[in-house]
């Protein structure tokens, strides 16, 4: 016995020596190449099944790893490369060669409710990934996509770092109501996108055709932007740490007046007003023979004071992910604080989210979300102005308010009114129209999905939104509002409006979707169907609270702080009738080969924003397309032709963006201080109910062409669409009745346009690479039918209402035409028969037309209209002559904010580490409404305003005699003295609107420049690290343009849809730099 167990020990002891030995020699030796035959330094190198068990190649690009585990397969990968699995079973040593990875036909593109690989698809759609969203550090994501996309505008409206980014989607049909598109974050309805760190996002893909946003019914008519976050992945523990600081200074600031010529300008305007306003100027300025003493006065810089300051922003961001198979999680903070460059002025915004993704089974998955974001805003926009009472703006006070200081001289010197507003300190302003904002946003939202059986999957969905904004304002005394709105007693003392505001979200989607590969059992054919339900519910209050009578000392932290010190003007709890959506849609996609792909879907939407009988609305679309080079007598380009398809979608997306409540007639209590005796009121709304409303619907057609060559080293789209918008929500002007508008259904307008988008990888190699990326968007708007009407008048209100109609909507024309006046030029002396002496006035020929009724009294150098022809003298019923009086008859189409087209391209180069790219963006075509070009450089009827160096002398016309010192009105004086002038007189009674300043707002922009550096891995490995990259970046770089206005990306007076590209009194744009870096752990 003693001997057979002996012999057992001795065979254990071999076998267990064998398995030792055999364990010992899976030490696995290898080298890893490009194509080219160069080491791959840094390649990653793992054992599959064995999780942390791996590492990179060496400066030789040769690897050691000990197998622990039983699967015999290695994966090696690398940046910009295909990666490899590898059977390694039974060697000891291999030799692996990494192809370029130039491609992306196999990219998955999210889509409405699923995803589909790119190659696949059917529908118009433009993706941003995270690597580009990360590449160039911004606040947030609609940042990230300026200049990205064809056929996708992005308008920065203004500089303040809260200031709107407004998005447009092949135009918009839409007429008074938005044109923004549909925002969805994770599945979920969200208002804006602008409150996402960047790091935070995987990608961004904006929806533009029919076949691709019709599964989103009544909300996709504009395009759809699907925003998808970072969900956590299977392996060890991932943590990213990003962080810059920025300093930025106002990019560009305006040429005023010198001190002498301020001084001279006024004496003139004295002159040209007489009366008082000589003596008056005496006593702020002093004689006329004293002018030269203010050839050395030292001046004011407004601007500089107001928004010179330097802006610091610190934004940091902290990103864990990590987890296993059953469950993966993701987490991330970020927080950014921006001192910006006008005074007052600050933006705070923290954001927390967390993922998790389980699979509690094999066959299900639960997945839960959260995300927090709490912002502040100080100071905010200088446009923020939603009301008529808000008038005031603060750049425009830095330019026109006085050089230098004036003793005596007060805010209503040389002006009747206040309108306007006329004299405030531009220090003064900023803080008499102070704001404050806190933001905070929680989104939560979990789905379970379970596989019922092989590729039936049921899902569903719940989230909640809530938003909340605490909108604290302020009016000092120097404000339009304190002088107009409270009563008598309390009028032109502080006051304060509290606002909170709350919006509750719920929603609830449920969806089946079915794979029919394994009844279909062939490789030939795919289809795959999904069927859903949502319901969405919308709950918005708002709280106002409006205090008058302040104490005139109070500043804004006071009122907010010592409400009760002054007087309740109104207290309004206004809870907006519930916005519900109940849905039904479905989506089948079939392939037949990878060559013929066929796609449709329907949604059915019921919104309460409707009466019964028209509650619901049903959009379906289609689309189908084909892989020509998968066919036949394509094979002899097969060498150089990777993928060509050729894709047609046509359907319906609707529009119920108009606000609830419109269907009966709403009636609301309101305060006044007018009525005596009386402090409030009830009344109805001024929008008049129509139980008549319907939906607005959307149809497009798009045609589209995708194109991958030369091993994926060039890829493209080039697409023609065409989309017609009916039944158009409009609030149409209903005055006479008691009302102000009254939304109906009514007209039909069109956008038709071209688009390309192209991406080179002119090199790509282990070391070094270039790729080049472009985009052209070209879209043409039209207005089809305004129903019962032809045209209506718009007006934009900068002027408060001396302009007039300054936009002007008809049939045949689009939203954004400008309606004014033509220039003329000036009036010239041989205008004139002459000087009046009596009378004192100028006398003008006959047949020159007589523009006094809008310029004021004319003599030579008095701007100047264009006489259009009104009369028709032959009587064929067309007009061919002036009337030789200049009135509202004269006005006319004057300008156009929409461009010919925009777009955007970049260049992205590496070589050894370092890493460059710069991006730009372009429009080319649009006009911009310079209204601070009519402010600045004509009097209106205010006085001793600063000017604009355009109306400098020896640039305007001038009436003053140097010699004498007095108006002259000899004719051949005025020709000697004006031989070189070039402007007219900035001499007006009143604000007008021509084509003088109507300017090109065409631009090209270096948006972006980066230069980084990322260290080698060999280094940071040693000290934990994964990835160690610095960098540099430099924002708003220069901008080419003809634009004589701060910067020609602007869209300031936005209380409408109408009243698009006015530059009015908007935050100027600052010109930012960044170092910051990317850390990997």
């Amino acid at each position: 016995m003693s001997g057979n167990l002996k012999q057992f020990r001795i065979v254990l002891v071999c076998f267990l020596s064998l398995l030792v030995g055999n364990l010992s020699a899976q030490t696995i030796k290898g080298t890893v190449k490009d194509n080219s035959g160069d080491p791959i330094i840094g390649a990653t190198v793992m054992e599959q099944g064995v999780q942390g068990n791996g590492g990179v190649t060496d400066i030789d690009g040769n690897f050691t790893l000990n197998l622990k585990g039983n699967t015999k397969k290695i994966k090696v990968s690398y940046v910009g490369m295909k990666s490899q699995t590898v059977n390694v079973a039974g060697k000891n040593s291999i030799k692996v060669t990494l192809d370029d990875d130039a491609t992306s036909l196999n990219d998955v593109v999210v889509i409405g409710y699923g995803s589909v690989k790119k190659k696949d698809l059917t529908g118009s759609v433009a993706t941003v990934n995270s690597e580009a969203l990360q590449a160039v550090p911004v606040a947030n994501a609609t940042e990230a996509l300026t200049g990205k996309m064809a056929g996708v505008q992005i308008t920065t409206t203004e500089g303040s770092p809260d200031a709107e980014m407004r998005i447009r989607v092949r135009g918009g049909g839409s007429i008074t109501q938005s044109n923004e598109p549909l925002f969805i974050v994770d599945g979920f309805p969200v208002e804006t996108i602008s409150d996402i760190p960047a790091n935070d996002i995987e990608d961004i893909t904006v929806l533009k055709d029919a076949s691709s946003t019709a599964i989103y019914g009544s909300r996709g008519a504009n395009g759809v932007i699907l925003v998808t976050t970072k969900s956590g992945k299977s392996g060890k523990v991932k943590v990213s740490y990003n962080a810059y600081y920025s300093f930025k200074k106002i990019a560009k600031k305006l040429d005023v007046l010198n001190a002498k010529d301020y001084a001279t300008w006024q004496y003139e305007l004295a002159q040209l007003k007489s009366g008082e306003s000589i003596s008056n100027y005496e006593k702020f300025f002093g004689s006329y023979q004293d002018l030269d003493l203010y050839d050395d006065v030292a001046t004011n810089d407004w601007q500089d004071i107001t928004f010179g300051r330097t802006g610091h922003t610190f934004n940091h961001n902290v990103n864990i992910n990590g987890g296993t198979d059953a469950m993966k999680y993701a987490f991330s903070y970020a927080h950014m604080n921006d001192k910006a460059i006008m005074l007052g002025s600050n933006y705070k915004r923290d954001n927390f989210s967390l993922k998790l993704n389980t699979k509690p089974t094999k066959n299900t998955t639960f997945d839960l979300q959260a995300r927090y974001s709490m912002t502040n805003i100080r100071g905010g926009g200088a446009n923020d102005a939603t009301s008529s009472y808000d008038s005031d703006k603060r750049l425009k006070y830095s330019v026109i308010y006085t050089p230098f200081p004036i003793n005596d001289l007060t805010s209503d010197s040389g002006s009747g009114d206040d309108d306007l507003g006329n004299l405030y300190n531009p220090v003064q302003s900023v803080y008499d129209n102070d704001r404050l904002q806190n933001r905070k946003n929680l989104n939560l939202a979990g789905d379970f999905g379970w596989e019922i059986f092989n590729n039936l999957i049921a899902k569903t969905e719940f989230g909640y939104d809530l938003t909340s904004n605490y909108d604290k304002r302020f009016w000092g005394t120097t404000t339009y509002y304190v002088k107009n709105v409270p009563a008598s007693e309390n009028q032109n003392m502080p006051a304060t409006q509290l606002q909170q505001t709350d919006r509750h979200s719920f929603r609830n989607t449920n969806t089946i979707s079915y794979d029919f590969k394994k009844l279909l059992n062939s490789k030939d054919h795919s289809l795959n169907l999904m069927l859903g339900h949502e319901y969405i519910i919308t709950k918005e209050r708002v709280n106002t609270n409006v205090i008058h009578g302040f104490p005139v000392n109070y500043m804004a932290e006071d009122a907010w702080r010592l409400s009760t010190q002054g007087t309740p003007y109104m207290i309004k709890d206004y809870y907006s009738p519930d916005d519900k959506l109940l849905s039904f849609f479905g989506r089948a996609n079939y392939n037949f080969k990878d060559k013929y792909l066929l796609s449709a879907t329907f949604r059915a939407d019921a919104s309460s924003k409707f009466s019964k009988e028209n509650r619901w609305g049903y959009f379906p679309s289609a689309a189908a397309a084909w892989r020509i080079s998968s066919e036949p007598f394509m094979k002899g380009a097969s060498k150089w032709l990777d993928d060509l398809k050729l894709r047609f979608s046509y359907g319906t997306a609707g529009n119920n963006n108009i606000p609830s409540g419109q269907l009966t007639q709403v009636y609301e209590n309101n305060t006044t201080s007018w009525i005596n005796g009386i402090s409030n009121y009830w009344a109805p709304s001024t929008y008049m109910s129509n139980p008549d409303l319907k939906w607005e619907t959307t149809i497009t057609r798009n045609l589209g062409l995708d194109f991958t060559l030369w091993g994926g080293k060039l890829t493209g789209t080039i697409e023609a669409y065409l989309n017609t918008t009916k039944d158009l929500l409009i609030a149409f002007p209903v005055s006479g009745t008691g009302y102000d508008f009254q939304y109906r259904n009514m007209g039909k307008t069109e956008n038709k346009g071209l688009e390309a988008s192209f991406t080179w990888h002119a090199v790509n190699t282990k070391n070094w690479g270039l790729d080049f990326n472009g985009n052209i968007g070209f879209n043409k708007s039209k207005i089809k039918s305004l129903g019962m009407m032809n045209d209506f008048g718009a007006e934009s209100y900068w002027a408060s209402s001396e302009i007039g109609n300054d936009y002007w909507i008809a049939v045949g024309g689009s939203v954004g035409q400008m309606y004014g006046y033509k220039s003329a030029g000036r009036y010239e002396v041989d205008d004139f028969t002459g000087y009046n002496a009596s009378t004192k006035s100028w006398t003008l020929k006959s047949g020159v037309p007589d523009a006094s009724g809008v310029v004021g009294k004319v003599r030579p150098g008095s701007m100047k209209l264009a006489d259009q022809l009104t009369v028709d003298t032959n009587g064929d019923g067309i007009p061919d002559a002036g009337d030789g009086i200049i009135d509202t008859n004269d006005k006319t189409i004057i300008g156009n904010a929409n461009p010919d087209f925009t777009g955007g391209f970049g260049i992205n180069a590496h070589a050894y580490g370092f890493d460059l790219s710069a991006n730009f963006n372009f429009s080319v075509g649009n006009d911009i409404y310079n209204a601070n070009k009519i402010e600045f450089s004509t009097t209106g009827k205010y006085q001793y305003r600063n000017m604009l160096s355009t109306m400098a002398a020896g640039n305007r016309w001038t009436n003053l005699d140097p010699a004498t010192g007095l108006i002259s009105n000899d004719p051949a004086r005025l020709k000697e003295l004006n031989a070189t002038t070039t402007e007219f007189s900035p001499y007006t009674d009143r604000m007008v609107f021509s084509d003088w300043s109507v300017e090109d707002g065409s631009f090209l922009r270096l948006n972006t420049l980066t230069l980084g550096y990322t260290l080698p891995q060999l280094m940071t490995n040693k000290v934990g690290i994964n990835s160690l990259r610095f960098y540099v970046t430099a924002y708003n770089v220069f901008c080419i343009t003809n634009y004589s206005g701060y910067d020609p990306e602007v869209s300031t007076m936005r209380r409408t849809n109408l009243t698009p590209g006015v530059d009015y009194s908007g935050y100027p744009k600052s010109r930012q730099f960044v170092i910051g870096l990317n850390l990997n752990f």
